[in-house]
């Protein structure tokens, strides 16, 4: 059996499709590509497709991960593209690598977030970035399914930072029409890089942390989007790309080709 790894994104409006809507939508895609999957055993086999720590719902994305166990051999290059037409825009497949290394999912040690405050200047939040830095710790509340939980929010940011707003640039998969940074028009960015911890600390855990360090309320909703996700330096607090491994592990010829002077030698 073959496993490849698929980078995906969530852009635009489809930013608020559940992760159960994209599973959907995925499975769709397969069956239109006539992709050879494989099966797990079983009464009721299902197709080998894996998900590691997906989006919530309402937030874009430039890097979500899945990985899926194929019948047959198939280039991992094509295999996307053939994935990526069958797919809505805005749902894209825009990386893919053979399977070569394991524990991807301990690779994934956090993610770098991208929040637009409109209607927010940069300097109510960057004096609010700092008030959350100077602090040793930050409590939030969030409700959980087990009642109202109460954590730490800033010990898992890595980096927290304000960055230049471009004026008339759109988020990623709109266009400038729909853009919350116009002429004009007041907004922050801030990028945060957010270890993935136990408990889990989420963009809103870190705005809620703004709120109650600084008294930032945000006059409409933030637009939170990953843009990355992966090992952590620490250093730097830089996140890296995780498929690095799985290509440097690859063979200089397709693994199809690799086996059959084996095969032949054994003959």
């Amino acid at each position: 059996m073959q496993r490849i790894r698929l980078r995906y994104t969530k852009r635009g409006r489809l930013r608020f499709t559940s992760h159960r809507d994209f599973q959907r939508a995925f499975e769709r895609a397969l069956r239109r590509s006539a992709v050879p999957m494989a099966y797990s055993a079983g009464f009721t086999p299902h197709p080998k497709v894996s998900y590691a720590n997906a989006a919530p719902t309402g937030v874009a994305s430039e890097a979500e991960y899945l990985e899926i166990g194929l019948a047959d051999f198939r280039d991992p290059q094509a295999l996307r593209a053939q994935l990526d037409e069958s797919l809505p825009t805005g749902l894209d497949i825009v990386d893919a690598v053979e399977v070569r290394t394991p524990n991807f999912v301990e690779r994934l040690e956090a993610s770098l977030w991208e929040l637009r405050l409109p209607e927010v200047t940069e300097a109510v939040a960057g004096r609010a970035v700092e008030l959350f830095l100077a602090a040793e710790r930050v409590e939030v509340q969030r409700q959980t399914k087990n009642g109202l939980r109460v954590f730490d929010a800033r010990e898992a940011v890595s980096r927290l930072e304000l960055v230049p707003a471009q004026v008339g640039v759109a988020p990623v998969g709109e266009s400038t029409a729909t853009s919350d940074v116009r002429t004009g028009q007041a907004c922050a960015i801030l990028r945060l890089v957010v270890r993935h911890a136990t408990p889990a600390v989420r963009p809103d855990d870190v705005l809620s942390g703004l709120r109650a360090t600084a008294d930032l309320a945000l006059p409409v909703p933030a637009e939170v989007t990953r843009l990355a996700q992966g090992p952590l330096d620490e250093e730097t607090g830089t996140v890296t790309d995780p498929l690095a491994l799985d290509r440097a592990a690859a063979p200089a010829v397709p693994s199809e080709t690799a086996v059959e002077p084996q095969a032949a030698a054994s003959a």
